[in-house]
């Protein structure tokens, strides 16, 4: 078998059977196959397309191409969540507690941020002493005892995903749904949950800007979980606006303990009830959507999912206590409010500004090597829908820097576009895929 030849047969439009897929994953992982034959693949790929066995074939190989997770050994159903990411999404923060304190494991592999979207490990980190570098015997027996575990990926998980990724992040083909769908699940599936449920962010904040391209995402991402034989669903969700009103590492963190206490925006609520229903349906411990959103509610009431918080931060070495004192969590020096310049209804917010202010702030990474500020990031008062009058406060902002802060300030205000008529609220879920 020759990479030339497997090069030409797509670039024809030919179909690659599974064992060229694998001699081709293999080789590129091992350093047998060198960039300019793969690049060259990708290119093809990106014009000719993969078909559903294909995308299959390819994600199965990059998820066999390093340590897959046998979980087998805890109790139950495992089920994992996952977010393309966005500006304001906590979500894991919240909904994990709450479907764990309804029965179910919840084995999960996170990432840390880049750029404007955070990580659900940097905002975990805002617990004093909390780490995600635990083994994986701790982090399974993390999961039978207290129902949540959350680590970092390894360098040994789906490596072949890691590589070729970067490889098509500088050769222009990033952007081929096949692609992206299989490099999403590849991690996913080497995880090794029974059921996973995806939360397919759209709009301006998103990296699916266009509603259709979320959609077909989704659609891709949920066949290779059947054709896996993974329990796979997925949930088309509003990000033209954040999510909630807190954006920034320990902010949110305070807005997902709000929201376990049963006080979080009405928007987070939504998601992690429309998520933990599917999840808790998933794991088999509801018959019914309905049934699973009952039960999840009842968690929240009875403060079982807030408790379920504390053990989990602490089991993973963090100060639980800061879960029922967010005094103790990270503050920043100085809150400064941000006023509105003018009166009418909040006709639109430039999603991916807001993220990019609490870069700025400092909560963000440039690069992978950049450490953040846990404590800045801004509180928005006013969303999409919502009326403002003149030196009403649009926003608070949290920082320890003046100069970047004002800077923060400046670009927020160009992110509001105003009306003088009433403007309607979007609907956060646009779809679900199953």
């Amino acid at each position: 078998m020759r990479m030339y030849d497997l090069i030409m047969k797509k670039r024809n439009g030919g179909k690659l059977v599974k064992p060229e897929i694998d001699y081709m994953v293999k080789g590129f992982t091992a350093g047998e196959i060198p960039d300019y034959q793969m690049a060259a693949m990708m290119m093809a790929v990106y014009f000719v397309g993969l078909d559903e066995e294909e995308t299959l074939h390819l994600t199965m190989a990059m998820a066999h191409s390093g340590d897959m997770l046998d979980l087998s050994g805890i109790h139950g159903v495992k089920v994992d969540k996952h977010s393309t990411g966005g500006v304001g999404d906590k979500t894991s923060l919240a909904l994990t507690p709450m479907v764990a304190a309804c029965g179910i494991k919840v084995a999960k592999m996170s990432g840390r941020g880049l750029g404007h979207t955070g990580g659900t490990i940097d905002k975990l980190e805002s617990f004093a002493g909390f780490t995600t570098g635990i083994t994986q015997r701790r982090f399974m027996e993390n999961v039978e005892r207290v129902g949540i575990a959350i680590m970092g990926q390894t360098a040994d998980l789906a490596p072949a995903d890691k590589k070729l990724y970067a490889l098509r992040d500088v050769t222009a083909t990033v952007d081929n749904m096949s692609l992206i769908a299989s490099s999403i699940m590849s991690k996913k599936l080497a995880s090794g949950a029974d059921a996973i449920v995806l939360d397919v962010k759209t709009g301006s904040g998103a990296f699916m800007k266009a509603e259709k391209d979320a959609r077909a995402l989704a659609e891709e991402m949920v066949k290779i979980g059947k054709n896996a034989g993974r329990r796979t669903s997925a949930v088309i969700s509003d990000m033209d606006q954040p999510l909630g009103y807190a954006v920034g590492n320990a902010l949110e963190v305070k807005e997902a303990i709000a929201t376990l206490k049963g006080e979080g925006p009405e928007d987070f609520v939504e998601l992690c009830l429309a998520l933990g229903s599917h999840m808790v349906v998933a794991g088999g411990m509801a018959e019914s959507l309905a049934e699973a959103e009952g039960k999840l509610k009842q968690a929240v009431a009875d403060g079982s999912a807030l408790d379920k918080l504390a053990e989990f931060v602490e089991a993973q070495g963090g100060d639980k206590e800061a879960v029922y004192d967010t005094g103790r969590l990270p503050k920043a020096a100085y809150i400064e409010e941000v006023l509105s310049p003018q009166e009418g209804y909040v006709e639109h917010i430039v999603c991916d500004e807001i993220g990019i202010c609490s870069l700025m702030l400092g909560g963000g990474r440039e690069t992978k090597e950049s450490v953040i500020d846990l404590s800045v990031g801004m509180e928005l008062k006013k969303k999409v829908g919502d009326y403002v009058r003149i030196g009403e406060p649009l926003a608070k902002v949290h920082g320890n820097d003046k100069g970047k802060m004002e800077a923060a300030v400046k670009r927020l205000l160009g992110s509001y576009r105003f009306s003088g008529q009433p403007v309607g609220k979007p609907s956060l879920i646009k779809a679900v895929i199953e």
